[in-house]
């Protein structure tokens, strides 16, 4: 018995110093950073390592890092790997993810932000940048923290959006029957059906196959995604429209973001601030080598009537628009 005594003594003392020797106990997952410990972010995005907002994002995740002395670490999770863009959108809210790169999609919880991405609104990337900087992009930013519970931290320009398919599609007349993907943005929906198309909601990780398989006939994105989602194997044309010049925010969760200290948020600016440069000027590196890229994968660029489109779709955007989302619009087409 008094064997037994000293072996139990001996158990309990080499436990206790096995607890004082784990340090400052384990890293956090997510949010919260109460007793210095690491505050771990999962951001996800639908394009793929090579693309743009990833190399960005890990910029970020590094000046992130850096500035906050270790104190925040944001893993990038591409692919749609954390799931599709409302997925994780949602995600963020339940607290099993932190960030996301996301645009016009958010009107699904802030209307304002369907002003993200108006179909014949913007002349071009400066305008964007105007209106993104100025009054407009402070409003469409409040109601996004308001309602979709999400804090922009930075935002990126995108190259304008055109139309691909497996045929030439030159004026609205050749879109008769055709059917095409559209992100789940009810406006794109509404010019794309006055267009004379028959557009559906599908997920950007779903395209592929569903060109392949004839579910759809085409989808409309940026150059840098139709490279990014591999469309050259299964689309032949890129049809000029540039139907859409936008921007796509950064986000963080609202809970997440209230979770840091003043110093940690100031840290936090600081370097999407830094990754907001750093992705301008890799935009203006890469959209233009990626055309050329797309040329050598086979694809060929058609120009198509854009005035033509802007004609059907100018009064289904209006007629689409709220009072409060129609006065927004006026604003963007004040903006010189």
């Amino acid at each position: 018995m008094k064997k037994l005594s000293w072996l139990s003594a001996i158990m309990a003392v080499m436990l206790l110093l096995a607890a004082c020797g784990s340090g400052g106990g384990d890293k956090e997952e997510a949010g919260g950073s109460e007793g210095g410990k690491t505050i771990k972010w999962k951001m996800g995005h639908l394009a793929d390592e090579n693309h743009i907002w990833h190399k960005t994002s890990l910029k970020f995740a590094d000046l992130v890092k850096e500035k906050t002395n270790g104190q925040i670490e944001i893993t990038v999770y591409p692919n749609n790997s954390l799931g599709g863009e409302t997925d994780t959108i949602n995600a963020i809210s339940a607290g099993t993810a932190d960030l996301v790169i996301s645009g016009e999609t958010l009107q699904n919880w802030a209307p304002k932000a369907a002003l993200l991405a108006v179909p014949y609104a913007f002349t071009g990337l400066d305008h964007v940048k105007k209106v993104v900087e100025g009054e407009v992009g402070d409003e469409i930013e409040a109601e996004i923290k308001e309602k979709a519970n999400l804090t922009p931290l930075f935002y990126m320009t995108r190259a304008p959006r055109n139309l691909t398919s497996s045929k030439p599609i030159k004026t609205p007349e050749d879109l008769k029957g055709f059917k095409m993907r559209v992100p789940n943005v009810p406006l794109f929906l509404k010019v794309w059906e006055a267009a004379g198309a028959k557009p559906q909601v599908m997920d950007f990780n779903e395209v592929f196959t569903g060109i392949q398989q004839g579910v759809i006939d085409g989808q409309e994105n940026p150059v840098d995604l139709i490279q990014s989602g591999g469309l050259y194997e299964v689309q032949k044309y890129v049809n000029r429209t540039e139907h859409v010049y936008s921007w796509i925010y950064v986000l963080v969760g609202n809970k997440q973001w209230d979770a840091l200290n003043d110093e940690q948020k100031t840290a936090v600016q600081e370097a999407a601030a830094e990754a907001q440069t750093y992705g301008e000027e890799l935009f203006n590196e890469e959209i233009s080598k990626i055309e050329d890229q797309l040329k050598e994968e086979g694809m060929e660029f058609v120009d198509s009537d854009k005035d033509a489109f802007a004609e059907l779709m100018v009064p289904a955007v209006k007629a689409s628009l709220s009072e409060e989302q129609k006065a927004l619009y006026e604003k963007i087409l004040e903006v010189k």
